[in-house]
């Protein structure tokens, strides 16, 4: 039996529900995990993904900034929401699901973009995405014994030369800086994840996921980042039949930054 998961920074569901719902006619995978949904629980078009048979809605929003949603075709239970550096941030949302031939937790997260300037001294966004990434250490892909993990989402950190499209002039940039790279690859490392992407589109191969809106030229000028992941629990890499990052919808009508990322197992 297979099992697709997809993650995508959607940068507001309900402006750009449209490409979503296309997505999903397209693509179907069992579950959607979105970031920086932009909305509030009561504002989330649930309706829209119920007619595409998506029954299973799991919801962390708030109003304007930040949230998550996780969209399934499958039933799920055990719904937890983790409030990372106690400031009420909705950036977390994990659900336990029946896959790939027993149970499966999947966790959706938004780690925090970190602002311009890569200084936790005199940058608070930094600081608190430094703290974030702390936090994130306590989380193993083995911590709920004879359950399989995924966590899923936009963690704003390119880690590896190959993520980025100039290692050199992006070492001082946030999101490629040593302290953040290093900072996610030993979370990965602790806690037992491993890299489903990579696992399957090995290293020294270039992949993006992200283009920024300031470029003219996005597709030719080509400047992306690797900052959406799948990472599994141990065992899962061996399951992974097909990655597929979905480059083209960067150039869809009015679409998100990021794109979206599919990985299918089976069991």
């Amino acid at each position: 039996m297979s099992f697709t998961v997809a993650t995508w920074n959607i940068n507001s569901v309900r402006l750009r529900l449209p490409i979503v719902e296309e997505f999903l006619r397209q693509q179907g995978p069992d579950v959607l995990c979105l970031q920086e949904t932009k909305c509030p629980n009561e504002l989330f078009p649930e309706e829209a993904f119920r007619a595409l048979g998506y029954e299973h809605i799991a919801l962390h929003g708030q109003k304007g900034y930040h949230g998550v949603a996780t969209i399934s075709r499958l039933p799920f239970h055990d719904i937890l929401r983790q409030d990372f550096c106690a400031i009420g941030d909705a950036r977390h949302l994990s659900v336990r699901i029946e896959a790939l031939g027993g149970p499966l937790r999947i966790h959706n997260l938004y780690v925090p973009a970190g602002g311009d300037e890569p200084d936790p001294e005199i940058n608070p966004k930094f600081r608190h995405k430094l703290d974030f990434l702390e936090e994130m250490r306590l989380m193993r892909a083995d911590a709920e014994p004879g359950v399989a993990s995924i966590l899923v989402g936009d963690l704003n950190i390119a880690p590896y030369e190959e993520d980025v499209w100039s290692h050199k002039q992006l070492l001082k940039v946030v999101s490629h800086t040593p302290i953040e790279t290093e900072g996610l690859i030993r979370i990965l490392n602790e806690g037992n994840w491993r890299d489903l992407v990579r696992h399957h589109i090995p290293l020294p191969q270039k992949l993006y996921t992200w283009w920024s809106y300031r470029a003219k030229d996005w597709d030719g000028a080509d400047k992306g980042r690797r900052l959406d992941h799948i990472w599994g629990s141990d065992g899962l890499p061996a399951m992974v039949r097909d990655v597929r990052v979905l480059r083209e919808a960067r150039g869809w009508d009015r679409p998100s930054d990021h794109v979206p990322i599919l990985v299918t197992l089976d069991a």
